[in-house]
This record gives C-alpha cells, sequence and structure tokens, in this order.
C-alpha cells in the first residue's frame, strides 16, 4: 500500500519567487521522464521553473543530498497547475514509484503542497519523516528537502531502539518465565520431598499407636462364647477400630489424613478399656478424652494442672499414671516422637503432627484445652490459619505457652 503525507499550507521561505507562475502554465510530465531523471540523478525539476526560481546550485546540493543519503531518497519539483488535483498527483507518483522502487519522495507541487510518499514504508513511519524535516527545514523549503535524508534516519534509529529493546523485554520475559518456571518446580519437588517425609514420619509414628493397641486387645485373651452380649459388643467395636485403623495406615496418602487413623484407635482403646473393666466386674469407665501426655495410655482418668519447664500451668486430662506423676512431681510419661533425627514430645513436634492429635482429641478440645498450649505453627495448621500467634516451639522449650494470641505543512506554488 501507497503511503504518503502530503499537505497544502504554504511556507513562508524558500522558493516564493515561483510563486508567481500562474495556474496551467505547465504541463504535466510524462512518469517515464520524471522517473529516468530521479534514477539519474535522484532529483526532477519541472521545465517551466527557472533558474532565477531555483538556481543551479540549490539544484546541486539537493541531487547530492539524496545521492549521497544511506537510504533512497528522491525529490521532484512540480510547479503549480501542473496537476489539477490532489488525486491526479497521487495517482502520477504512484507510476513514478512503481517505476524507480523503494525509498522516500519527497517535493513540493504547486498548490497541492508538501508531499512525502514511500512504496515501502508504513504510513506512521512516512508521517514521522515527513513532520521531522519539516521541523528541522523550519519552514524552508530547500532546508525542508535537504533535511529528509537525516528524518529518515532518525526514524529507523528509533525502529532499530524499539526493535532491540524488544528483544531485550522478550529476552527477559523468557528469562522471567523460565526462572519462575524453574522455582515454582524446585518449590513443589521442595514440597512434595518435605511432604513425603513427614508423611513417612507421621505413618511410623501411628503405626506404633496400631501395633500397641493390637497387644492390648490380643492381652484381653477373651473368649466370647463365655462373655455377655456388652462385653462382646464392646470387644467387637474394639476389634473393629483396630482393623479399620490399620486399613486407613496403607491406605492415606496425605499427612493430614492421618486423623482418621488416630480416631479409629481413639475409639478401639476405650472400647479395650470398657471390655477390660465388663471382664473383671468392674464399672464401665467414664468417656474421656485420652491421656495429654500419651494417648497410648488411653482414656484419662482426670484432670492434673501441668507446665512444661518453664512453662504456665494448666490443666489436662491424664491417666491414672501420669497423674500420679504429675501430683508427686515426678515427669510423666510423654509420647516422644523422632524429628529430624531428634526425639521430642509429640504435642511440640510441628504442623505435621497436628492431625494426629486431632484424631485423639477432637477439634473441639484443640479449640478449647490445646488453645494457647500447642505449638502455633501447629495449631495454624490445624485451624487453617495460624489462630496462635506465639512461638510455641520456644514456649515449650523454656518460656510461657503462646497465645493466639504532523500539522499542515506545506508548498510553495511553482
Amino acid at each position: 500500500m501507497l503511503r504518503r503525507l502530503v499537505t497544502t499550507a504554504l511556507l513562508t521561505a524558500g522558493f516564493t519567487a515561483v510563486m508567481a507562475t500562474s495556474a496551467g502554465a505547465a504541463e504535466a510530465p510524462s512518469e517515464n521522464e520524471v522517473a529516468d531523471a530521479l534514477q539519474s540523478d535522484h532529483l526532477y525539476v519541472e521545465e517551466s521553473i527557472t533558474d532565477e526560481q531555483f538556481p543551479q546550485e540549490e539544484r546541486d546540493a539537493l541531487a547530492q543530498t539524496a545521492e549521497s543519503a544511506d537510504s533512497p531518497v528522491y525529490y521532484v519539483l512540480l510547479s503549480d497547475g501542473t496537476f489539477r488535483s490532489q488525486t491526479t498527483l497521487e495517482n502520477f507518483m504512484d507510476g513514478v514509484m512503481d517505476e524507480v522502487g523503494d525509498g522516500v519522495y519527497a517535493g513540493f507541487a504547486g498548490s497541492q503542497g508538501y508531499f512525502v510518499e514511500s512504496p515501502n514504508l508504513e504510513e506512521s513511519a512516512v508521517q514521522e519523516i515527513g513532520t521531522d524535516a519539516r521541523a528541522a527545514g523550519n519552514d524552508n523549503q530547500a532546508d525542508t528537502l535537504a533535511a529528509i535524508p537525516d528524518a529518515i534516519e532518525a526514524q529507523e534509529s528509533g525502529e532499530a531502539a524499539s526493535a532491540v529493546f524488544g528483544a531485550v523485554l522478550l529476552g527477559l520475559l523468557a528469562l522471567a518465565i523460565a526462572g519462575g518456571g524453574y522455582f515454582l518446580y524446585s518449590s513443589k519437588k521442595k514440597r512434595e520431598a518435605q511432604k513425603a517425609k513427614e508423611l513417612a514420619e507421621i505413618k511410623q509414628m501411628a503405626n506404633e499407636d496400631v501395633v500397641r493397641l493390637g497387644e492390648d486387645v490380643a492381652r484381653l485373651d477373651i473368649d466370647l462364647g463365655k462373655v455377655d452380649d456388652a462385653t462382646r459388643t464392646d470387644y467387637s467395636n474394639a476389634m473393629d477400630s483396630y482393623d479399620r485403623a490399620k486399613t486407613l495406615l496403607d491406605t492415606i496418602k496425605e499427612p493430614q489424613e492421618i486423623q482418621q487413623v488416630t480416631n479409629a484407635l481413639e475409639d478401639g482403646r476405650y472400647s479395650m478399656v470398657a471390655t477390660r473393666a465388663r471382664m473383671n466386674g468392674e464399672p464401665v469407665p467414664e468417656r474421656r478424652q485420652p491421656c495429654f501426655f500419651n494417648p497410648q495410655h488411653g482414656p484419662s482418668q482426670q484432670d492434673v494442672m501441668w507446665a512444661p519447664p518453664g512453662g504456665t500451668s494448666r490443666s489436662v486430662p491424664a491417666c491414672a499414671s501420669c497423674a500420679q506423676a504429675v501430683l508427686s512431681g515426678h515427669d510423666p510419661d510423654v509420647r516422644m516422637v523422632e524429628v529430624d533425627g531428634q526425639r521430642r514430645p509429640y504435642y511440640d513436634a510441628g504442623p505435621a503432627y497436628a492431625p494426629y492429635a486431632g484424631g485423639y482429641f477432637g477439634m473441639d478440645m484443640m479449640m478449647g484445652m490445646f488453645t494457647g498450649m500447642m505449638m502455633g505453627s501447629m495449631m495454624g495448621s490445624m485451624m487453617g490459619g495460624g489462630m496462635m500467634a506465639g512461638d510455641m516451639g520456644g514456649d515449650m522449650g523454656g518460656g510461657d505457652f503462646g497465645d493466639f494470641g504532523g500539522g499542515d505543512f506545506g508548498g510553495f506554488d511553482f
């Protein structure tokens, strides 16, 4: 598509003398004639334009400017009246450019004004070249035409800079995407590895509880044919819970699913205690929360005030043995787990162990007794948003428990 800039406003300096030429005084040249001149000298001056109107030295200077330009530049100067309309001029220049080829064509055509055209450049580029040349020529016609090569160079430099900037931007974007992708991939791998490690540790812990319950149930040595229905029911519940815990332990894929296992273990251990009581002719104990210090001990018998070393006393449920130890000033038998090669209390083992405790004690218990007692990160994991603000790792080790805390331009008339 032909790209052009044409304006009709009068330039105030330059070849003003030629304006006196009357309209219609010049006959339109042929396209071949203009094309031949442009291919030879890069300059065509219509015959009716005299040396007085356009001195030879000016012509030679323009021709030299066009020939020395880095990009093809051609000048066409026509008298007023050479073409009757803007459309006629445009059609004429189309034919000339078809014959000469790519480049920037600039000139003046009387009342049709200053024009800049190109068969190969985008319209925006042609507009920019024409406008920049006009500004550099300071509305002087000769200076405006002479400024065309510099305007072309400036436009090409701008495009090159834009292309380089775009390439750099794309490169940076590609690096950012690649880096972001690697970061996400690496982070995902680390999370997966950490989750696999936590799952292995917590499954090992739960497996110990499952084995312990199975051994304790086996010690009942019960003859189902010699017990009443209530005893048989409690024993069946204990066995069913044990089997359910084993099955769940084999199928869990996420650390939080361990809560289902410990929930089954809590139910099974109470049923086992109830079975033993019935077999011994003792009252079935009240169903209470498991022993806080070690859920393997089974249901608690009483609440005791207890504090970790350097911590604040809290009321916690305890089995008979742990309650006696606390009341006599001794250390209770705390359930210890291995975390990163170190043994520590399960309630201070990190967020991965929160579902383990939740299965034994339930969420209501966690919102009550464990509020302000469990490690902050552990409670954050269980409650889904970090309801505790204290650093429970430090609290449990030696401090307090944390609280949840182009304008018109133009020509001269030849």
